[in-house]
C-alpha cells in the first residue's frame, strides 16, 4: 500500500497522556493519527449518546487507551466493536488485572498491557493497511 494513502489511525487518550504515545511513527508510516481525549467529566461519548462520531466513523484502525475502569470507557469500547466493520484493528490499552478483569468486554479485541512501542505501533500499522488492502 501507498503509504501516502494509509488510513486514519484514531488514538483515544487521557488529556495530557498524548506525550506516551509516539503518534510520529504511525505518521511517518503514512498514517494520519486523530486524537480523541474521550468525553469530558459529566458528559456523554457522541457515540453513545446515538450523535455518532465522525472521528470513530474516518478511523482505520484504533488505540485505546481511555481508563477501562470507568463505564462510559468500557461502553465505548463496546460501541467500537459494535459499529466497527469486523475487522478493523483495535488495540486496548489496560494493565494486567483489566485484562483479566474485562475480558468477556475485550473479547476479539487484542489488548496491550504497556505502552505501546515502536515495534507495537508498526505491527499495528500494518494490520491496519492489510486490513484496508482487503476491504470491500
Amino acid at each position: 500500500m501507498d503509504h501516502t494513502t494509509a488510513g486514519v489511525v484514531l488514538l483515544d487518550v487521557a488529556p495530557g497522556a498524548e506525550a506516551d504515545f509516539d503518534r510520529s511513527i504511525l505518521e511517518r508510516l503514512g498514517h494520519a493519527v486523530t486524537v480523541c481525549n474521550g468525553p469530558e467529566v459529566g458528559h456523554v461519548c457522541p457515540l453513545l449518546g446515538g450523535e455518532g462520531c465522525p472521528k470513530f466513523e474516518e478511523a482505520h484502525g484504533i488505540v485505546f487507551a481511555l481508563d477501562l475502569d470507568r463505564p462510559q470507557h468500557r461502553a465505548i469500547v463496546e460501541r467500537y466493536r459494535a459499529l466497527g466493520r469486523p475487522d478493523l484493528p483495535i488495540r486496548v490499552v489496560v494493565s494486567p488485572e483489566q485484562a483479566t478483569r474485562y475480558a468477556a468486554l475485550l473479547g476479539e479485541v487484542q489488548s496491550w498491557d504497556h505502552l505501546p512501542t515502536v515495534a507495537d505501533l508498526d505491527g499495528f500499522a500494518a494490520e491496519v493497511e492489510a486490513a484496508d488492502r482487503f476491504a470491500g
